[in-house]
């Protein structure tokens, strides 16, 4: 049965997604074919960011391992050996011969950001500003991949300890014939994502025009989102706020879909199907200021990870946003009462995306000390999620800092459970004032309804480089 449920969802998945094959190569910094990319003129190099796989990410480790999840057997027995040991939270997360899909498409990215940036300046044809542009586009995807590979590999941002714990290599040269690599530390990650957000932000592009490149509006918010997970919400908030105001200028729709129009009859997203409701693929969704996916397995036909009953009781009973999430299985046994499916959207959409700036920015200020702008910015999500006069942040946290806060932390799981951001809003949190000391656990339900519980510990903040990595990169030091 276990094998029936697998060969499904690849026959599935197969029919639905086609992506670009990568090969594997014993290099850290992966590129195939070697010596082949060839370009001279700024089209040539224009057209180098216009590539799937800079859109297609192919890293969801994240997703299991937020603790709004919960498993569920006789599905979970059937779930892949990475997916199992990321939900337990093991040490182990990768086979000693398996290359980890959280490194292959990301390096090959950065090898890419490398050789724009380093040679288009010298490129024939184009003018000076079209080389700065795409120079600033590769420096801020370059930014983002960093920022994404740093949260996978670094421990969480802390001002104390940033300068000695230990990061990612820093790469800057688009050369497949390195082999020694030093990892840098946390503080010199981030110090250099933050150089190149401050660097390419002045010469992107400054409308939106195309959700799969990158713009200013983009730019801005991945640095108002890198100085909150520094904890550095004064430095964040300018930046959020340029953000949200850029995107009113957009050349394409960019907005927050209002779920009372498109749950409505024929709305947008109705007909809810088989799959769940009807939703827009990256480069139509209205919700993208810079389109990043992965295909998410646990809201398409896999069973074994659902919503925990805590995360069920953060929705009022109300809330559009359930209209994404089922009480049955795909196919198979009947789950546990109190618990729930996600039925869609197919895809974690984890580039910059609207309610996230929204959230973000709603975060800044209640730190900051902005309780009604705070409260606005929540509640423009909210009146957007569900019907009138259920939208209003409850009265007993209005005005007061820390239940805002932790209001606004609840509504990211409300708008994000089993996409991802739990888990990196797990992380930043472990080292936050307010935050710190939190247990984080998971719970495994029987088919007869006996449950296992797992317990995060701090060293598994930090995923592990797979073991085929460094032992061919001699010198690499792992995560304990």
């Amino acid at each position: 049965m276990k094998q029936i449920y697998k060969n499904i969802r690849v026959v599935m998945v197969l029919a639905l997604l086609v992506t670009g094959m990568v090969s594997c190569k014993k290099e850290f910094l992966e590129v195939s074919p070697k010596g082949k990319l060839i370009a001279q003129k700024v089209s040539d190099y224009n057209l180098l960011l216009s590539n799937l796989d800079l859109v297609n990410i192919g890293g969801d480790a994240q997703v299991p391992m937020g603790d709004e999840v919960a498993a569920v057997e006789p599905y979970f027995s059937g779930t892949s050996l990475k997916a199992g040991r990321l939900f337990r939270w093991n040490d182990v997360t990768y086979e000693p011969d398996e290359d980890a899909s959280e490194l292959v498409v990301p390096l090959q990215n950065i090898y890419l950001f490398n050789k724009i940036i380093n040679e288009v300046p010298d490129a024939t044809d184009g003018t000076e500003q079209e080389k700065l542009s795409i120079k600033a586009e590769a420096m801020a995807g370059r930014a983002w991949t960093y920022f994404l590979l740093i949260n996978y590999f670094g421990k969480p941002y802390n001002e104390t300890s940033s300068a000695t714990d230990l990061g990612f290599p820093i790469v800057v040269k688009a050369d497949v014939t390195e082999t020694k690599f030093t990892r840098a530390t946390v503080k010199e990650v981030y110090d250099f994502i933050v150089t190149d957000l401050v660097a390419a932000i002045p010469h992107l592009p400054k409308q939106t025009t195309h959700r799969l490149r990158m713009s200013k509006a983009a730019g801005e918010g991945i640095l108002g989102k890198v100085y909150m997970f520094m904890g550095k919400f004064n430095e964040a908030l300018p930046h959020l706020n340029a953000a949200l105001t850029d995107i009113t200028n957009a050349a394409i729709p960019v907005r927050l879909y209002d779920y009372n129009q498109t749950f409505a009859p024929g709305g947008a997203f109705m007909p809810i199907g088989l799959f769940g409701p009807s939703y827009p693929s990256v480069p139509n969704n209205e919700e993208n200021v810079l389109g990043k996916q992965v295909f998410n397995y646990w809201t398409f036909s896999d069973n074994e990870f659902v919503i925990n009953e805590k995360t069920v009781d953060l929705y009022d009973p109300f809330d559009l946003r359930l209209n994404f999430y089922s009480p049955t299985a795909f196919f198979g046994p009947a789950y546990q009462p109190g618990l729930l499916r996600k039925i869609g959207p197919g895809s974690i959409q984890y580039g910059v995306v609207v309610p996230d700036l929204y959230l973000l920015r709603a975060e800044c200020k209640a730190r900051t000390n902005d309780l009604s702008g705070a409260k606005e910015d929540v509640e423009t999500l909210r009146k957007n999620r569900l019907p009138e006069n259920n939208w209003n942040v409850p009265s007993v946290i209005v005005g007061q800092k820390v239940p805002l806060v932790k209001f606004i932390i609840e509504e990211r799981i409300r708008e994000f459970a089993v996409c991802g951001y739990r888990w990196f809003d797990m992380r930043r949190l472990s080292v936050d004032p307010l935050f710190v000391g939190t247990t984080y656990t998971h719970t495994l339900y029987s088919e007869t309804g006996i449950t296992t519980t797992f317990t995060l510990k701090p060293e598994r903040f930090v995923l592990r480089f797979p073991q085929k990595l460094i032992n061919d990169n001699p010198g690499m030091q792992n995560n304990p």
